[in-house]
């Protein structure tokens, strides 16, 4: 049984721009997908979603609430085998650069297979395999990934294009939704005229006529944990049960599995900085001591270089009395015998 929807204290209704006056990128249907030509370039087989550099482990935070969204991502007038969305997987973009990716929290996309080419489970998106753009993207806003998730950083010359590019300039992606459960803060991004534009947000879920779903805050236990959620609705703001069939739990078997891979990983490169920086802050410190002995051997040098100086002047003094001495008794000190 469904249950009403009741939106959190200070949240309000969308207030969507109308029809008319929007310049909405069509989504594709099943009548017009056919099986793309193979390329020369790299597949989802050579551009995997694994990165070791990039664990991707903010906290268990973003893994609960990116499976909630992937669970109730049910469009109702799309054929579930038409339907793929993902968690934390890398979309590779650009043919020209084909190791560019993003790699957003999850993504949707309607009118591709479930499987790729029908058959085998995605080990990445690859844009020009596949040809068509999520509909939405979900971030979940992190105080270290703020500034690129909002658009605030711009991109190097030369560099990569920043996720605000990649999703409204290139990926052309229809809804770019952003969550901090830190200030339980939802913002809502559409793409109109080819420019994202802030959707103003009302107590009511987020209509998306495309899919007939609506996406909202829901205040409520999920796995153990009970807080704000965003999560899919039907268009009437009724919950939508998550998907519990064999598939849904292995999947979820999976992603355990993969959050405990990442996490041993994020832990075993900790434990791997903590020891080169030990070794540098003991290199640091030899080289220390041994600048140190050197500025003392440098003293202790110059130390004797006076020394021999002081001799030395010593030395000619002595020289310079006795001559006197035997200039005054009448013998010329400088006279060769």
């Amino acid at each position: 049984m469904s249950r009403r929807f009741e939106p959190p204290v200070g949240r309000q209704r969308s207030e969507i721009i109308p029809p008319m006056a929007m310049s909405i990128t069509p989504l594709p249907t099943p009548s017009n997908l056919e099986e793309l030509p193979r390329h020369p370039m790299p597949t989802m087989y050579d551009l995997p979603s694994e990165n070791p550099e990039e664990p991707g482990l903010p906290d268990d935070f973003h893994s609960l609430q990116a499976i909630l969204l992937l669970l109730t991502f049910q469009p109702f007038n799309w054929d579930p085998e038409m339907v793929y969305s993902q968690i934390d997987h890398n979309i590779y973009y650009d043919l020209n650069h084909p190791l560019w990716y993003k790699r957003p929290d999850w993504f949707g996309v309607v009118g591709v297979p479930r499987l790729y080419q029908g058959r085998d489970s995605r080990l990445s998106y690859v844009m020009w395999q596949e040809n068509v753009s999520p509909l939405i993207v979900v971030e979940l806003l992190s105080p270290g990934t703020e500034d690129e998730d909002l658009g605030r950083r711009k991109s190097a010359p030369g560099k990569p294009p920043t996720k605000w590019q990649v999703y409204e300039q290139i990926l052309r992606v229809p809804y770019y939704v952003i969550f901090s459960r830190y200030t339980e803060e939802l913002q809502v991004f559409r793409l109109v005229r080819n420019r994202y534009q802030m959707v103003a947000l009302t107590r009511e879920p987020l209509q998306i006529p495309e899919i007939q779903l609506s996406l909202g805050l829901w205040r409520g236990r999920y796995l153990g944990r009970n807080q704000l959620w965003l999560r899919w609705m039907t268009e009437s703001g009724d919950l939508i049960a998550p998907a519990t069939d064999e598939a849904t739990e292995a999947l979820l078997s999976e992603e355990k599995a993969d959050f405990l891979r990442r996490l041993r990983a994020a832990e075993q490169e900790k434990a791997a900085a903590e020891r080169e920086k030990a070794v540098a802050e003991r290199e640091k410190a030899e080289a220390q001591q041994r600048a140190a002995a050197a500025e003392r051997e440098k003293a202790e040098a110059q130390q004797r270089a006076a020394a021999a100086e002081r001799e030395k002047a010593e030395a000619q003094q002595q020289l310079e009395q006795l001559k006197a001495l035997l200039q005054e008794r009448g013998i010329n000190p400088d006279r060769q015998t």
